[in-house]
């Protein structure tokens, strides 16, 4: 059976206090997890801590954290303090993110991001085993040191993202799930073969690798602000966010309308990129418009063999109400 999940909003909120009640609010009408990006605005690690202290069921983790802006000894350090805080339901996802983000922002250079992923997970692993981690990889070297606490009570999942077929793989091959963003119904199923043969490879029980879905969401009574809003957040990800959103859309047969919407956007003409998004598109990407037709359209991606958790997201430029409004009229206990 297919969850529904929160992910929570990657554009800023007004507060800490605000994140908080939205995990709340999703905890309260059944939501399995509450789902929170890490990019350029409050870090994951404060902001679960809080959530964490004010929620009882509701699962919790970062979906991503990017493996350049911290060691991976450190993170595998935060994955045990906050499954200890989260009373053991803390599940972590990871990803390189992207060239804009990591050199842009961190400073750091966006090198092997596939290698360095695969490292990465084995070394939070390791260390959150509680054994002495002894690592000789590509990229890590690590000797002769254990956490000085006791190691988590409950193991903590650790998944990874991606959108193209080897980070898929990789996924599939070594992480315990893996979280999909930008795909639509026919581009998902392709991944998935992609998520299987990586399966295969390590030779992993495919009930043990959970399959998460971010879908962008907005649920209104006036549907054509709900689907605007959607448009202004897909344009913005194809034409702000670097390549990799408008090569994963090529390769899922939206190659034309992706460099278009591209194209307008680095001209400065938001207004061209929005009418390069067709409806068939907006579709094709996510739920929006009345609540009636987002549920329809949601239900479309939780009927995908293969897909665990279908987490509701919300376009960046959706205010407070509209993102309550939308966690109400596409809860799970509806």
């Amino acid at each position: 059976m297919t969850v529904r999940s929160l992910h929570l909003p990657v554009a800023a909120q007004p507060s800490v206090d605000s994140l908080v009640d939205l995990a709340r609010l999703g905890e309260s009408r059944g939501y399995d997890y509450a789902w929170l990006p890490e990019t350029w605005g409050r870090d994951a690690v404060t902001v679960l801590t809080d959530i964490a202290r004010e929620t009882d069921e509701i699962g919790l983790g970062p979906s991503i954290v990017n493996v350049y802006s911290r060691s991976p000894a450190l993170l595998g350090q935060t994955a045990t303090t906050l499954q200890e805080v989260a009373d053991g339901r803390l599940r972590v996802a990871i990803a390189p993110s992207g060239p804009a983000v990591v050199e842009g922002w961190h400073g750091v250079e966006f090198d092997r991001p596939l290698r360095r992923t695969r490292e990465y997970l084995e070394i939070v692993r390791a260390v959150t085993s509680g054994e002495t981690v002894n690592y000789d990889g590509e990229i890590f070297s690590l000797a002769g040191f254990r956490l000085r606490c006791n190691p988590p009570a409950e193991p903590v999942p650790i998944d990874a993202a991606g959108m193209g077929p080897k980070s898929v793989e990789l996924a599939g091959r070594f992480a315990d799930g893996w979280h999909a963003v930008v795909f639509t119904p026919d581009g998902l199923a392709d991944r998935l073969e992609d998520l299987r043969r990586g399966m295969d490879l390590g030779d992993r029980d495919p009930d043990e690798v959970r399959v998460t879905l971010s879908l962008t969401a907005c649920a209104l009574e006036d549907g054509d602000r709900a689907r605007e809003l959607a448009r202004q957040h897909l344009a913005f990800y194809v034409g702000a966010m670097g390549t990799y959103y408008r090569e994963s859309l090529s390769r899922q047969g939206y190659e034309e309308e992706a460099h278009e919407i591209a194209a307008a956007w680095a001209s400065g003409d938001t207004e061209e990129a929005l009418e390069r998004i067709p409806d068939d598109l907006l579709d094709d990407l996510g739920a929006a418009g009345t609540p009636d037709r987002a549920r329809e359209e949601l239900e479309k991606f939780e009927a995908i063999d293969g897909v665990d958790d279908v987490a509701i997201g919300f376009p960046r430029g959706a205010s407070s109400d509209e993102i309550e409004a939308t966690i109400e009229a596409l809860a799970p206990d509806d």
